[in-house]
């Protein structure tokens, strides 16, 4: 960041095992909560046992997460940003960040709104489904960007709090979350007997909550620490830099839930059955990612925070601690899914044909968390670095190679094909990244 002060002090730090467990192990709780939404929002519908309102629950959160997932740098950017703020002790642009970000968090979230009924069209015409697939997935998104604004804004919440390391805050705000949610679902879903719409109005619900607490909790800190002067926080050059990452991390997450999109869509057209087992499957893949993805936030906040204070000793210990944390834990994953796959899978739908799909393919779910730990910690290391262009770049080159896949392997091995694809994809990027980051490393220190 171009932006200088006179509180501005370099901040040198050791990263150790402990740092990194303090930010991992209570993101982890959290983002484990997220996958489980999904877990309940299927088991809610699969109690019903109609594998249509499975595959339309499944389809229309695809179409909701391929939108939302584009505007992730929301989350992602704003916690690069600020972790680079606070590794140099600059606190008014760490705040300054924040409502450069929500300001945009608001005027999209508005427009998403707007914009929720051709988002169905797309998807129905996308996905290819047939009718009662359709019909669930249209019911479900429309009620699902009702919460559009609140969603947003609370990217740019949590994106803010990771920035500064502040776990514990991350996790209260996604048990919030995620809690209303889950409690609304079962709720709404099962005993009043809405189904899929009280399944997305839970999500509404839950968005909303998380957002007032979380806004309630930052007022009262910022109050006592005085806002930054209008001028900072609309500084044009501020705003350019932090439109340029947030354009390339947007490609990139356009890229990748594309990914996830035409591998539902090619499942799709294996039948519905196919589409219901894998979207079953999916949620594991899911829980898999958000195991994950809480030693890639420490690698996001301690590289960030590092890159901020000119530290690469530091940046170098929190690449390498992340990495042999994660793939550690996926190893674990993928281990315990072996092992209670089946299990699970009974736990989220009643229905008979579903269960039996779902058990063929349970191995390739399972090993999903060993071919991605590498992506997902590079992922963390560059949006901490704000390397964006080279995580949008590679990104690219992977989904090439995912679409060949998909094109070739799914041809010839069906269903088994298409999982196949889905891990070389995982595999791509997670070693493209790893060969770009000593070249950027050196450029930067």
């Amino acid at each position: 960041m171009a932006h200088s002060s006179s509180d501005t002090v370099l901040r040198n730090f050791s990263v150790t095992n402990r740092m990194v467990l303090a930010i991992a192990v209570p993101m982890t709780l959290a983002y484990l909560t997220t996958p489980l939404i999904g877990v309940v929002g299927t088991a809610v519908v699969g109690q019903f046992g109609d594998a249509a309102l499975i595959g339309g629950l499944a389809a229309g959160a695809i179409v909701f997460d391929v939108v939302f997932a584009t505007f992730n740098f929301l989350r992602s950017g704003t916690t690069g940003l600020v972790a680079q703020s606070f590794g140099r002790g600059d606190r008014i642009e760490e705040q300054a960040v924040f409502w450069r970000a929500l300001a945009v968090a608001a005027f999209s979230g508005v427009l998403l709104l707007l914009l929720a009924p051709a988002f169905v069209l797309a998807g129905t015409a996308f996905l290819g489904a047939e009718a009662d697939v359709n019909s669930a997935l249209e019911t479900y998104v429309l009620i699902r960007f009702i919460g559009a604004p609140f969603a947003l804004a609370n990217y740019v919440v949590l994106g803010y709090v990771l920035g500064r390391g502040e776990a514990a805050f991350g996790l209260l705000l996604q048990v919030v979350l995620n809690g209303t949610n889950i409690i609304l679902s079962l709720y709404l879903g099962l005993h009043l007997g809405w189904r899929i719409e009280g399944v997305a109005w839970a999500a509404v619900a839950g968005e909303l909550a998380a957002l007032v607490f979380g806004m309630a909790l930052l007022a009262v800190r910022f109050r006592k620490a005085g806002f930054p002067p209008l001028g900072r926080i609309a500084h044009l050059g501020a705003f350019g830099q932090m439109m340029s990452l947030n354009r390339d991390i947007m490609i990139r997450s356009f890229v990748l839930l594309g990914a996830f999109a035409l591998f539902a869509r090619q499942g799709a057209q294996f039948g519905t059955l196919t589409l219901a087992a894998n979207a079953v499957l999916m949620n594991f893949f899911l829980v898999a990612g958000y195991f994950l993805d809480g030693f890639a936030t420490a690698a996001e906040q301690l590289a960030g925070r590092a890159i901020g204070a000119r530290d690469r000793t530091a940046f170098s210990a929190a690449v390498r601690l992340s990495a042999v944390w994660g793939f550690g834990l996926a190893l674990a994953t993928t281990a315990t899914m072996l092992l209670f796959g089946k299990e699970l899978v009974a736990l989220v739908t009643t229905a008979p044909d579903v269960r039996a799909a779902a058990g063929t393919y349970l191995p390739w779910a399972a090993f999903t968390a060993v071919s991605g730990v590498l992506a997902f910690e590079m992922d963390g290391v560059f949006i901490g670095a704000t390397w964006s262009r080279d995580m949008r770049n590679m990104m690219l080159l992977s989904f090439a190679v995912f679409l060949a896949a998909l094109l070739t392997l799914g041809a010839a091995f069906g269903n088994h094909g298409l999982w196949g694809a889905l891990h070389l994809f995982l595999l791509v990027r997670g070693a493209s990244l790893l060969a770009v980051l000593p070249r950027r490393a050196r450029s930067t220190f």
